[in-house]
């Protein structure tokens, strides 16, 4: 019989996304079962039965209301056919009992309810017939009742028990999260406390012994180098400062860095030999985003070329479009492919994917190194 469970799974889904047209076919049911199992069809019986079972259609708004209807048609309904046939008829208000079960939460009201009509019921199959009280029919009708409360009352426990597990579940995931979170704030904690003590502590250091040896060193190009060193240690404390307040704080900030600070960018590297030209086509906004990530991208990409290739020429090119924005840095640089294997190429990398974009780094075929980042809009 496993043929029979798709089918019942198909019309539970159906009755549940089409609670309306369930109950239309469940009054149809009980109607058209009703009048074939009964052998007098006059007007007034076809009106009752239609009634009984019409009266369906409003069980889940009107339940009280469908259960008098229901149960005072039917009842008619039998007594016109002196209680010989049509007893299907009776499954209108046993339905609805079930739907006062499963929807109601007010149990007094509920065994009122079906006790009224069970007895009312029970009552008029034994007018005239005290010897009956006790008969087949009134203990099945008690049965019936019975068992509609306590099927109703069964699913209301049910739905109230996976909506009860359905909480906890989402309870416990928002505990997990917010857990997450703590540990999260506590490692923000750890990185700022560990840059500000290691890296600020150093760079501070350089800042300050740059300064001392200026005022020493008599030598005026050393002056010289010896006073890049400080602006860019200056300028790293600085970035190193607003990044751990990021950690500390991670509210939206405004970038400090970004392509308007490319000019000072190219002033710092270009006393160290680098010989950079620029090309720029910034015709559409830039998301403050994607300006800080392809600012970092030339950033990195110079420091490369600085640290792996010597002075040579270095070409920068910023062109935007609606799309967003593509960074490309190339050099003539001989040896500029051993940056491919420190961890610059990798920061970008994530840097950029972090955003949806892609980045190629490598070789080029003519000699030295070309990175190209394509950051969306």
């Amino acid at each position: 019989m496993r043929w029979g469970l798709p089918l019942l799974d198909h019309l539970r889904g159906v009755a549940h996304r089409r609670p309306h047209l369930a109950d239309l076919a469940i009054a149809l049911i009980v109607g058209v079962v009703a009048l074939l199992t009964t052998a007098k069809h006059d007007p007034a019986s076809i009106l009752l039965a239609a009634v009984a079972s019409g009266s369906l259609l409003a069980r889940r708004r009107l339940p009280y209301l469908t259960l008098l209807i229901s149960t005072a048609a039917a009842e008619l309904y039998l007594a016109g056919l002196d209680g010989k046939t049509g007893t299907l008829i009776l499954a209108a208000p046993v339905i609805t009992l079930y739907t006062l079960a499963e929807t109601s939460d007010r149990r007094r009201g509920l065994l009122l309810a079906s006790a009224v009509v069970v007895f009312a019921a029970g009552l008029l199959h034994t007018l005239g017939r005290p010897a009956k009280f006790l008969g087949p029919e009134n203990i099945a009708l008690v049965a019936l009742g019975a068992l509609a409360v306590a099927a109703g009352q069964a699913s209301r426990n049910r739905r109230a028990y996976l909506a009860e597990v359905t909480r906890r579940a989402q309870d416990a995931e928002r505990d997990r999260e917010a857990e997450a979170r703590r540990r999260l704030a506590e490692e923000r904690l750890r990185i700022a406390r560990d840059l500000h003590d290691s890296v600020g502590h150093h760079l501070a250091l350089i800042n300050v012994q740059a300064g001392v040896a200026v005022h020493v060193l008599p030598d005026q190009p050393a002056r010289e180098t010896l006073m890049q060193i400080r602006q860019g240690s200056r300028a790293a404390l600085n970035e190193l400062r607003d990044t751990v307040g990021l950690l500390r704080d991670p509210a939206p900030l405004t970038p400090t860095v970004g392509l308007a600070a490319l000019d000072d960018l190219l002033s710092s590297v270009r006393p160290s030999g680098l010989r950079v030209t620029v090309s720029s086509q910034l015709t559409h906004p830039v998301p403050w985003a994607c300006d800080v990530a392809a600012y970092r991208v030339v950033q990195e990409s110079l420091t490369n070329v600085c640290k792996h290739a010597g002075p040579t020429d270095v070409r920068v090119s910023l062109r935007s479009s609606p799309d967003g924005l593509t960074v490309v840095v190339t050099n003539d640089g001989p040896t500029a492919a051993v940056a491919e294997r420190g961890h610059g190429i990798l920061g970008m990398r994530e840097r950029v994917e972090a955003l949806g974009g892609t980045l190629h780094a490598g070789p080029r075929p003519t000699g030295g190194f070309r990175v190209s980042a394509v950051l969306p809009a």
